[in-house]
């Protein structure tokens, strides 16, 4: 927690915890903090919803009902009233459009009908509330940041895309944005900028930008970061980035009175003047308390003179030049080189094998003036001393022409000619590289471009293997190329083996038809919530869309609780069970012997083998009685043919049993009412006197058109 008056930081010492995670949400309702979704690592794509009882110092997680919210990170989210709306984001190669909202008072989720101007899909881009309308600017869509501006009114549902006057900010991505009074604010972001950071600030009275440079202390770079504002104060926690060239920063806290914002309505806003705010730098734990004010500067005449465009040619005899630089001195040299225009931004800043050095590319008009330059410098000392000095206790802003050649001539730089350079790669997203590659494929073999339209729009990874939905390359024809075609695909999509979903077979033991397509066979390990599931995709099914109810059973308190779980196949449930819940006993019942094999190799790989019993055979036959706290009933479409044995594997007193199920949506609530009173009929027929009822729905993911995968949650109780 940080104090924003004294600039203390200091840890907050909290009951339980969500998992480590970034690319979340964090929304403010009173007391309480919501976080939303984001990424733990690579391949776990979260969407849980937890809450930080402020007052009281412990999280919760919230059990959500309503329609699905998908796994996501790098979305945006305000929160107006009880109601926090949430729009955009990311998961893989799949980049959201929808805006869905949570109701904390019901905790429901819901997907809001769009109208209007609906923005495209987009990651990490923001989005606040200013009363009943949510302003959203930037982010990313997969091939190029954004610049528009949006609104949306949440009485209406109607999106509208802004129209303003005055100097709009650049294109970005990864930025902050703030409501302070009668201006919207936008600070930070990517691409970075060389310069005093930009504060873009929108009139929202007259929907005219001014655009106000932040003098900050240490050059900070806010990207990723946190802002909000306390009293006059945007106080920016966080943030920063990583360069391969000059290593990583991170920002320490910082306050930015903002009171004196009143005073730029009539302030020129043009590209040649611009008023600058002071900030805060934190030093240590504290913030250096300093005074804030607006000041006008007038860039010199020179400051923006550039003596040539970064054309990407060779300089000489078709060869490439760079600026070799000390690592101590090449920040600085890159900005100079950067701010007149001479930094040929086509390349790689690159350095040399001991890191001692960089190598800044540069373009071909400063080569030619540089080498004019060292040859009319007449004596070397005195520039060297001159160019140490130039530039020290100066804003970039202010350093002319002739300080920045002083510098870099007494640097210790000097020209390296090279025969290969390398060029920046241009981003492409999966998609639109797999389309290219196929169509040339297809143009080569004299094949009709129609095909293309059986091309995947996503896929699933599982380990180091990219799996293709059923629907894909559907047409026979596609097996005709299929040796040509399938390291197309898989470099496409940057995969080491390749493999197409198949139906999941329909027999007792639900076998995998996974077919691989690049590779040798199909054993994988894939990480997921910190859990190892290893397992060959050929033989054994595995759903990612589970993931959420996996995370549910993972946050319960099952230290002292037998669990059995009638389903276990390669340890689904049965590993977040034992590794996260920490469950005393699970007995994990499974036919599949393929299943089995794998479920005993990921007990011991995650070092839990000592607490899993494996019960091979027919879960009617196999399952213990009398012996379980809660009892996991994870198959679909229907668990019923093994409720029995349920009810048989609970303790006399009663216990929790999971009922997975796929059912209508329209008949939820009469699927719930004959789960409840078919248990209640098989305890009875037992013998068993219980009070049995419905604990709580989750409602895991759409299986279907109109078809839900439900999981009710039985509590059984004796009377």
């Amino acid at each position: 927690m940080l104090e924003p008056q004294s600039g203390l930081l200091k840890e907050i010492d909290v009951l339980s915890s969500p998992s480590s995670r970034l690319g979340h949400t964090a929304s403010v309702i009173g007391y309480n903090v919501f976080v939303i979704g984001g990424r733990g690592d690579p391949t776990q794509i979260l969407n849980d919803v937890w809450v930080l009882h402020a007052v009281e110092k412990r999280w919760t997680l919230l059990e959500c009902s309503g329609s699905i919210f998908r796994q996501r990170h790098r979305h945006a989210a305000a929160a107006v009233g009880s109601n926090i709306y949430v729009f955009g984001g990311l998961n893989g190669d799949l980049i959201y459009s929808c805006m869905n909202t949570l109701n904390i008072d019901t905790s429901e989720w819901s997907e809001v009908s769009i109208q209007g101007e609906w923005p495209s899909a987009r990651h990490s881009h923001s989005l606040v509330a200013n009363g009943p309308i949510l302003f959203m600017f930037g982010g990313y869509d997969g091939e190029k940041a954004l610049g528009d501006l949006y609104s949306f009114d949440i009485r209406t549902c109607l999106w509208k895309k802004e129209k303003t006057s005055g100097v709009a900010p650049y294109p970005r991505f990864s930025h902050s944005m703030f409501i302070y009074k009668d201006f919207l604010g936008i600070v930070g972001g990517c691409p970075i900028k060389q310069q005093n950071q930009e504060l873009a600030l929108l009139d929202l009275h007259h929907r005219v930008w001014i655009l106000v440079s932040v003098d900050s202390v240490g050059r900070d770079i806010w990207v990723r970061s946190s802002a909000c504002i306390i009293d006059d104060d945007l106080v920016i926690v966080g943030g920063g980035t990583s360069c391969y060239a000059f290593g990583t920063k991170f920002n320490q806290p910082v306050k930015i009175n903002l009171n004196v914002l009143d005073s730029l309505y009539g302030v020129a806003t043009d590209k040649e003047t611009k008023p600058v705010i002071k900030g805060q730098k934190a030093v240590g734990n504290s913030l250096t308390h300093c005074s804030n004010h607006l000041q006008d500067i007038s860039h010199s005449s020179n400051s923006h003179l550039e003596l040539g465009t970064p054309n990407g040619d060779k300089c000489t005899d078709g060869k490439y030049v760079s600026f070799q630089v000390e690592k101590r001195n090449a920040k600085l040299a890159k900005d100079l080189l950067k701010k007149f225009g001479w930094l040929d931004l086509r390349m790689k800043v690159q350095r040399s094998l001991d890191g001692s050095h960089i190598y800044l590319p540069i373009t071909r008009s400063f080569y030619h003036f540089y080498q004019k330059e060292c040859v009319n410098s007449t004596n070397t000392s005195e520039n060297c001393q001159l160019g140490s000095s130039a530039v020290e206790g100066i804003s970039l802003n202010e350093v002319s022409i002739p300080m920045a050649l002083s510098f870099l001539l007494s640097c210790g730089g000097f020209i390296e000619i090279d025969d290969v350079t390398c060029t920046r790669k241009v981003c492409k997203a999966p998609q639109r590289v797999l389309k290219e590659l196929v169509c040339s494929l297809l143009k080569e073999k004299g094949m009709p471009r129609t095909l293309l339209e059986q091309l995947p729009s996503r896929w699933e990874r599982l380990g180091d293997i990219v799996v293709l939905p059923v629907n894909s390359f559907k047409d026979p024809i596609w097996d005709s190329i299929g040796e040509e075609l399938w390291p197309i695909v898989a470099k496409s999509l940057s995969a080491q083996r390749l493999a197409r979903q198949g139906r999941i077979l329909p027999t007792g033991t639900r076998d995998s038809s996974l077919e691989i397509l690049v590779g040798d066979d199909g054993w994988v390990t894939h990480q997921e919530n910190g859990i190892l599931y290893s397992f060959d995709t050929t033989k054994c099914m595995f759903s990612s869309g589970n993931l959420s109810e996996k995370l549910r059973m993972a946050h319960l308190d099952c230290r002292d609780e037998i669990v059995v779980d009638l389903f276990a196949g390669i340890g689904y449930f049965v590993l977040p069970f034992l590794v996260k819940a920490k469950a005393k006993l699970v007995y994990a019942c499974e036919w599949n012997p393929h299943a089995i094999k794998a479920l005993q190799h990921n007990v011991h790989a995650n070092l839990v083998a000592d607490r899993c019993i494996i019960l091979e055979g027919d879960n009617r036959v196999t399952a213990p009685k009398g012996v379980a706290d809660r009892v996991c009933l994870g198959l679909i479409p229907s668990s019923e043919g093994s409720w029995i044995a349920a009810v048989r594997a609970l303790r006399a007193e009663g216990g929790v049993l999971h009922v997975h199920g796929n059912v209508n949506d329209s008949e939820e609530n009469s699927w719930l009412a004959y789960v409840v009173s078919s248990i209640g009929n098989i305890a009875q027929s037992e013998g068993l006197a219980w009070d049995v009822s419905l604990q709580h729905l989750e409602r895991v993911k759409w299986y279907g058109p109109h078809i839900r995968h439900l999981v009710a949650d039985v509590r059984c109780k004796q009377l």
